[in-house]
């Protein structure tokens, strides 16, 4: 009986050959490689190895090797039809149905394999020669010289509306194989079918054999409708289970490569051409669970590159909420975030190899930018809000197929969670009163007098801690520099591109402080001018307006010890995190503060039980959000990073 190529080929996409080989022989990790003892000769050290991304199996003691097929016919002694059906059926394929069509589907496929690597050699060529002239401009101008077009098969598709239809048609082609083959578009409105792909540059698009089945083509003229341009769907070409660049990214992991995933073509091209042969890039697409698939059969960590903007943000939740339910032990993803109004392209021209291993090496895992997504997502000012904080992680960790890997996000989260709102220890103890202590109080406080109910004490001085007395965020505005308003701005001198990143939170930002206000607005001009690429432009720029002086306090201000990311040369990844927890805390604390006057005055105007009471709740959030600020502090120890020295 004889099988289609494209099922076979189904099949072992499908079934990796470990998982095949598993059920028969236990098989340990080994590097990129599963190896085993031989299932052909008994022996004491194993020499049996299985190689999923080359897709065979190879026994050194007997010398046989094979794929899946081959594997079942050896130890199970089974004919070819056989091994297939038995494989089919752990696919969860149906077997074909062998008839006249089936052959004739077959025969079609591989008619059109070589029209498209005829469409592949005209594009190339034409680029080379006199009409590719604007062509090879345009990659001039984006650094890809000859040998990078060569390497890539770059081609260029002239404005003329019948140049491929007339250049195939000269060599036998029929106009039939074009259209089907997506060369041409054609319509029952269209009289005449015309070329798809016009004054533009060509990327061809291969599958895992490395044969064209595509073409991704870059509009060369502004006023063009669709700047990239990709082939339709066809009989070989279907968008979402395709990677660009994925046949050479596939062997080149193999050999030790990272595995990234960039945005664009142009941005792979660059990309393998800095070293990082393991380059790759959806097809003009958000990408798909089928992509996700085969990213991991390439490695089980692999890097999705994005830009640090919004966009680039929305970009990578979408592929964590995508991999979330396929999460196994071992296998998950990486995000590296660019700076802001750069791709992958920009970043290799700016600074070579070592701008991206900079940013790969601060490459942050799943769980970090969940994490930071529910953070700048939700509002936990009051417990019905941190109560539905908590649900919605309760209802992000569900999703998670993985019985293990479930559980320990759950664990990660919720640990998280506890150490953003738990008060420090030893906090909170002064609270734990019954209401009746406080039923035999008389008279009126007065609203500056702060005196509890029947008692001569001040409010706050009893049950509340040492550090909340010494908190910013009770002492108010009589404080000479709320701390951690200082700690915000003191951050974003050390490290500028947070302020571009952040410039919306910024310009928010409630600040008591009259100098640390003014300092905000010469901020945020900074980032309107572009002067914030570094901090010795923005360091000049303050010098220049006076300002030197009040970045000293704010230096003096910090704790080397409990405020490392404030300062120049901590990560990039542990910066964000800091920031982001400061900022919560922020403005948890201003919203605190309000409610606190809002408290006093309630009190003073009647000095009732339900308003006593309300009063030593703030006193109590505000003793637990001085705790919060604390954990912040021993931000190094929390998060596994040694803290820094004096």
């Amino acid at each position: 009986m004889r099988f289609p190529p494209s099922f076979l080929d189904e099949i072992r996409a499908r079934l990796p050959v470990s998982e095949v080989v598993s059920k028969r022989v236990p098989l340990k990790k080994q590097g990129r490689e599963w190896r085993g003892l031989s299932p052909f000769n008994p022996e004491k050290t194993p020499s049996f190895y299985v190689n999923d991304q080359k897709g065979f199996y190879h026994c050194f003691s007997s010398g046989k090797h094979g794929d899946q097929f081959d594997f079942l016919m050896e130890v199970e002694g089974l004919p070819f039809p056989e091994a297939v059906e038995r494989l089919a059926s752990m696919a969860g394929l149906a077997m074909p149905v062998q008839s006249r069509e089936e052959e004739k589907r077959e025969s079609r496929r591989k008619t059109l394999h070589e029209v498209m690597e005829l469409a592949a050699q005209y594009f190339e060529a034409t680029l080379q020669g006199r009409a590719g002239a604007k062509g090879r401009g345009y990659l001039a101008d984006r650094g890809l010289g000859p040998s990078v077009q060569a390497r890539f098969r770059l081609g260029y598709a002239p404005p003329d509306r019948f140049a491929l239809k007339e250049a195939l048609g000269g060599r036998g082609v029929p106009i039939e194989d074009m259209v089907e083959a997506g060369l041409l578009i054609s319509a029952e409105d269209i009289a005449i079918p015309y070329d798809r792909f016009r004054d533009r540059v060509i990327f061809p698009i291969t599958d895992l054999r490395g044969r064209v089945v595509a073409f991704g083509g870059r509009a060369l003229e502004k006023d063009v409708p669709a700047k990239y341009l990709n082939s339709p769907e066809t009989p070989l070409f279907h968008k979402g289970a395709l990677l660009y660049n994925a046949f050479n990214a596939r062997t080149a992991a193999h050999n030790g490569a990272a595995v990234i995933a960039a945005e664009g073509y142009v941005d792979v091209i660059a990309l393998v051409e800095a070293g990082f042969a393991g380059a790759v890039a959806p097809l003009g697409t958000a990408l798909t669970e089928e992509q996700l698939a085969l990213l991991w059969k390439m490695a089980p960590e692999p890097v999705l590159l994005f830009d640090g903007d919004k966009a680039g943000r929305r970009a990578a939740w979408r592929a964590m909420d995508l991999a979330l339910p396929h999460l196994k032990p071992g296998v998950s993803l990486s995000f590296g975030l660019l700076p802001e109004g750069q791709d992958p392209d920009d970043l290799v021209r700016a600074g070579g190899r070592e701008a991206v291993d900079a940013v790969l090496a601060q490459a942050r895992p799943l769980a970090d930018v969940l994490w930071a997504r529910e953070i700048e997502t939700a509002s936990v000012d009051t417990p019905e809000r941190r109560a539905a904080l908590e649900a919605r992680i309760g209802e992000i960790v569900k999703v998670i197929g993985d019985e293990t890997v479930r559980k320990h996000y759950r664990a990660e989260l919720m640990d998280r969670f506890r150490r953003l709102f738990a008060p420090a220890s030893g906090q909170g103890e002064g609270w734990r009163r019954s209401a009746n202590d406080y039923s035999g109080y008389s008279g009126r406080a007065g609203a500056k007098g702060g005196r509890r109910p029947g008692t001569g004490r001040p409010l706050a001085g009893r049950g509340a801690s040492e550090t909340m007395r010494r908190s910013s965020l009770v002492r108010g505005a009589a404080a000479d520099m709320p701390r951690n308003e200082a700690l915000l701005l003191f951050a974003l001198i050390n490290h500028p591109w947070l302020i571009d990143q952040c410039a919306e939170e910024l310009s928010d930002l409630h600040l008591q402080h009259r100098e640390l206000a003014d300092l905000r607005r010469v901020l945020l001009d900074a980032h309107m001018e572009g002067e914030t690429e570094a901090p010795e432009t923005l360091a000049a720029r303050l010098e220049g307006q006076g300002l030197a002086p009040l970045v000293d306090r704010l230096s003096r201000l910090a704790v080397a010890r409990h405020d490392w990311p404030a300062f120049s040369d901590a990560g990039r990844v542990d910066v964000e995190l800091w920031w982001n927890q400061r900022l919560v805390l922020h403005r948890r604390g201003h919203a605190l503060s309000k409610d606190l006057k809002e408290a006093e005055k309630r009190l003073a105007e009647e000095p009732t039980e339900m308003n006593w009471a309300r009063f030593l709740d703030v006193q109590r959030q505000l003793a637990a959000l001085d705790g919060t600020e604390a954990l912040v502090e021993g931000f190094g120890a929390a998060s596994g990073r040694p803290a820094r020295s004096m």
